[in-house]
């Protein structure tokens, strides 16, 4: 099962898990969890306001062997106007997810993505635990 939590920041609300979302999934080959803008397709939607996040933004994907996957999915700009970081607890340092990138999450791990607006003080925070 992969559990993800959502909040989102804004400059003055660092800190705070108000508007906190919740989705899980079974490990199950083919079983997916969006997070994005558009509520028809995302489990976990952002403000429609919030632009630097696409409509479709973070795809996490069950593999067939029942390990976990996120892909950055590319939108309709070449350059994003948000940044993603995967940080993994357990203290190694965290890493940038490329624009149309996919990273694996660890059987049994847990950690947060986070979604960066890059024009201003604005996040999107992404935690998940992946349980086997």
């Amino acid at each position: 099962m992969l559990e993800l939590t959502m909040a989102t920041v804004s400059g003055a609300d660092a800190g705070a898990t108000a508007g906190m979302q919740m989705a899980d999934a079974p490990s199950e080959p083919g079983a997916v969890l969006r997070v994005g803008r558009d509520r028809g397709v995302c489990r976990l939607a952002t403000p429609d306001d919030w632009l630097f996040v696409s409509r479709v933004h973070l795809e996490f994907l069950c593999g067939p062997d029942g390990a976990w996957q996120v892909t950055w999915l590319r939108g309709t700009h070449d350059d994003p106007s948000s940044e993603v970081r995967l940080v993994l607890n357990g203290g190694a340092p965290p890493r940038s997810v490329p624009y149309g990138g996919t990273a694996k999450l660890p059987p049994g791990g847990s950690g947060e993505l986070v979604v960066l607006d890059r024009t201003g003080p604005r996040s999107v925070n992404v935690g998940f635990y992946h349980e086997v």
